[in-house]
């Protein structure tokens, strides 16, 4: 599967950014679907992710209450909206596609394709 994510920029702190990724290539619908990112110097985190059918949803704790992940099915599309960003949300935001039908992404062991990194810089 193809991914392509967008939606990246700068924005002050408390600011909102919303970040798109956008599949091609096989059954999205059939896959969970998350977003990770790498800050300089860090290695590479899961922020939050999504069953193939919506029904459970994962978020680190550093992103809890201000981040949500939802995906629309029937345009193959991924999103997260990113609520009250801090300095520490700066990354590279990397969506990325379970590798396994039906069973839940919850590490980078569990991912089947990367999408390019869209930059997000949160300034303070």
């Amino acid at each position: 599967v193809q991914l392509q994510a967008s939606g990246g920029g700068l924005v002050q702190a408390g600011g909102s950014l919303r970040l798109s990724c956008a599949a091609s290539g096989r059954a999205f619908g059939d896959y969970a679907m998350g977003w990770f990112r790498q800050a300089p110097g860090k290695e590479r985190e899961l922020v939050s992710s999504i069953s193939w059918n919506s029904a459970t949803r994962y978020y680190a704790d550093s992103v809890k209450g201000r981040f949500t992940i939802s995906r629309v099915n029937a345009a193959n599309t991924v999103y997260l909206q990113m609520n009250s960003l801090k300095p520490e949300d700066t990354a590279v935001y990397y969506c990325a596609a379970g590798s396994q039908r039906w069973n839940m992404l919850l590490g980078s062991g569990s991912v089947g394709s990367w999408g390019q990194g869209t930059e997000v810089t949160v300034s303070s």
